[in-house]
């Protein structure tokens, strides 16, 4: 063999290792762990990466925080980050991720507002009010301005450690109407509001929780008798015969979406299996696993998703409809300042 048909040969077997589907096509998607996960990998992750002849690695992660470090270190590997939208806008704003391409992307059935410019949304959830029926039966609090009425609802609370979902229910326990919540939170003093209503209830908060985890396991367990937190959690505690109900009154309807690190190592993959879980039948699973909504509407109209069942996700129009919509904007905005000030209060 001459030596131009030995390089060449060597070329073209190393080009064929490179480009076999098993090696160009393995995606690394990092998620938030526990139940949510399990349902994420049964009924999306995987099922997706099966159709498009993909493996799917996964990883788990407490944020975008977590994703920040990595690539200060220049050490991610993370192909798919599944994200809170007000996290994932943020981090879009400062450059640790890439923009969407939604011409690989259908979103053309989705919710209205549900799929950004750096994280295309997977599931609708809210932020409620939830409460240990051991100990209120089916008369617990139903307002925020209950949560606060330490007299008529004594008990352990529990409240969040991060800002995001945090200053709005003090407002409207201080009888904010929930329409004009952000436009009190954007006048001047109205952060400081929201802060001085929270300290005004911090001897009664037993635990500031940090993840989904935590504060389903508090429920669980009985240490707190009512908490913030997010609805699909609390129905996977009820459902393992936990002794916790809650209420979408005042609630923050949210959603969680998934995004492609600026330096993820297989971005063409990562976008095509983004396209593809974006797809009706992944998220009418999804359902099935954890009480949160799809952000495709389709999702709804295959016969998956059982009529009486979909009353109880979030997204449905009755639970939407007594619910105060995450404002993206001003959280962009207004978020550094705010969780200043809210670490402050929670130093003090």
């Amino acid at each position: 063999m001459s030596i131009a048909r030995f390089f060449t040969a060597c070329l073209t077997a190393a080009l064929a290792v490179a480009l076999t589907p098993a090696h160009a096509q393995e995606v690394t998607v990092t998620s938030f762990g526990g139940s949510y996960q399990d349902g994420q990998s049964k009924a999306v992750f995987q099922p997706a990466a099966k159709a498009l002849g993909m493996k799917v690695k996964e990883e788990t992660y407490t944020g975008i925080g977590d994703l920040r470090l990595k690539m200060k270190a220049g050490a991610n590997t993370w192909d798919i980050v599944a994200s809170g939208s007000g996290s994932a806008a943020r981090a879009g704003a400062e450059g640790l991720l890439e923009k969407l391409d939604y011409k690989v992307i259908d979103v053309s059935s989705f919710l209205p507002g549900f799929a950004g410019e750096y994280c295309v949304g997977g599931d609708v959830f809210s932020t409620v009010l939830a409460w240990n029926t051991k100990t209120y039966g089916d008369k617990g609090p139903q307002s925020w301005a209950d949560f606060w009425d330490v007299k008529k609802f004594p008990g352990k609370r529990a409240y969040r450690k991060g800002v995001a979902g945090a200053l709005e229910p003090a407002l409207m326990a201080d009888g904010v109407p929930p329409g004009k919540v952000y436009e009190v939170l954007s006048q001047p003093g109205g952060i400081e509001r929201a802060i001085k209503k929270i300290k005004e209830l911090k001897p009664h908060i037993a635990v500031w929780w940090t993840s989904g985890a935590q504060h389903a396991q508090l429920m669980k367990d009985g240490e707190v008798d009512m908490t913030t937190g997010w609805n699909g959690r609390f129905d996977v505690v009820a459902k393992d015969g936990g002794k916790v109900a809650y209420t979408y009154n005042q609630g923050l309807l949210d959603y969680d979406c998934f995004a492609i690190p600026k330096d993820a190592p297989h971005k063409a993959a990562a976008m095509r299996l983004l396209a593809e879980m974006s797809k009706p039948q992944y998220q009418a699973e999804f359902t099935k696993y954890i009480t949160y909504g799809p952000t495709n509407k389709k999702a709804y109209d295959l016969g998956v998703i059982d009529a009486a069942y979909a009353k109880r996700l979030p997204s449905s129009p009755e639970n939407a409809a007594k619910q105060v919509p995450i404002d993206l904007a001003w959280y962009i905005k207004n978020e550094a300042r705010a969780a200043e000030l809210y670490n402050n209060m929670l130093t003090e």
